[in-house]
Order: structure tokens, then sequence, then C-alpha cells
């Protein structure tokens, strides 16, 4: 069994979807509040006759949840998550999670995210602000107020760790599980004039496109080693026959 060809051939594979990954987290390095797409990998175990062959797998990718950088726009609309919660914003089959809290209002004053989708409230409901009453004021637990009367509040929302993350449509991600509406302001909480960066290191992930590069040119290496020597074989036991 030429077992090398067959390690190599899967470990190409692996390290391609390893570069697309990087590859589109580097893409998004200024989207605000994108989040990093990160990949585990794992060895199989194979059985056979001469001793177990261990296989590379394409690997298990997963949304980082890591903060990215705070930086302040003084826009009245903008604001900037902190600690581990999320946004909430309305998607074609239900809600939504993002930490791009760039929001617009539009001409009936509903809140919107700046893909369009409306911002939702600790209930799930869209935010509807008056346009004629000038710039809200936002608090740290996201209440809003216009001319000093509260007039609602975004909703910040936490979700659990075993929860599984799927990047949607409009830069948001879908929870496997629903999120929950924050009640504790002490750690969590929202910074108005402020959004969060990408947490993407440019520097970081040009690094690991480098080293997968080399690391698949010596794959490709070991895949036309494997080819030459069988093909050796080849004509060794056709000549001796």
């Amino acid at each position: 069994m030429q077992t090398g060809l067959y390690v190599a051939l899967s470990a190409q594979i692996a390290l391609e979807k390893r570069l697309t990954t990087v590859a589109h987290n580097v893409a998004n390095a200024a989207t605000a509040g994108f989040r990093a797409e990160e990949t585990k990998f794992e060895q199989v175990l194979a059985n056979a006759k001469t001793g177990p062959v261990a296989f590379a797998t394409t690997g298990e990718s997963y949304i980082s949840r890591r903060a990215g950088p705070t930086i302040r726009t003084d826009a009245p609309l903008d604001v900037a998550v902190q600690g581990e919660a999320w946004l909430s914003v309305q998607g074609p089959k239900g809600p939504l999670y993002t930490r791009d809290g760039r929001m617009t209002m539009d001409a009936n004053g509903r809140l919107r995210s700046v893909a369009g989708l409306p911002i939702l409230d600790p209930g799930g409901s869209p935010i509807l602000l008056d346009p004629q009453a000038g710039p809200p004021v936002i608090g740290r637990d996201g209440s809003i107020q216009q001319n000093g009367n509260q007039v609602g509040a975004v909703g910040l929302f936490t979700i659990d760790a075993a929860s599984s993350l799927t990047r949607a449509a409009s830069g948001a991600v879908a929870s496997s599980l629903p999120g929950r509406p924050v009640q504790d302001f002490t750690r969590l909480g929202v910074i108005q004039g402020h959004i969060e960066g990408a947490n993407v290191n440019p520097v970081l992930e040009l690094t690991k496109l480098i080293g997968i590069q080399r690391a698949f040119d010596n794959a490709a290496a070991t895949v036309t080693e494997s080819e030459s020597s069988l093909q050796n074989a080849i004509r060794s036991l056709g000549s001796a026959s």
C-alpha cells in the first residue's frame, strides 16, 4: 500500500481549506465587527495490515469569539459591545447576532444595521425612534433616550459557549442555541460613539499564510516522491518478471 501518497494528499486537502480560511480572514481585517474563522485539525487512524496510518482531516471550522479593538467614531448611532455579548438583528428566518455596531435610522425612525436589518431590543422586537427628536443617547445598558426620555433599548445578548455559530447574511452569525438577554451590565455593555474592529491580526494571518504555503509545497513534494518511488517499483518488478 502506497500510504505516503494518500497521507500527503489528505494533508494537501486540509491545508487548502486552511488556506481559504486564513485568506478570508485577511480580506476582512478592516471589516467592523468581523469574527475570524479558525480551523481545528485532528488525525484519523485508519487500520492497515502493517499498522495504523494517520491521515489529516479537512478540519472543523469555528468562529472565534475573541474581542476586536475598540475604535472611536463619535457617531451617535455607533456602539461597541464590551465583553462576551452580541447585538441582535432580525434575519430572514429569525434573530441573528453581530458585533458590528454601526447602526442607521431610516425615515420612519427604525434602527437598522449597516446591512439594513432591523436592530432588536431585549425582547426581540425592532426598535422605533422619533426621527425628528434628534440624535439618541445610548447608555451602557443599551437604554436609548431622546430629549431626556427613554424611548427604547438596544438588546444585548449572551450566547452559550456550547452553541455552534455559523456565518449568516450581512456579516452576522446564526446560533444553534438562542441568545439570552443580558441582565447584569457590570462586565457587559455598549459604548456609544465607538465601533469594534475585526478580531483579526493581519500580521499573524499573513504569517500563517506563508507557513501554510510552505507546508503545502512540502506535501506536494512528498506526493511527487511517492509517485516516483511507485513508478520505480513497477519498472523494477516488471523487468524482473
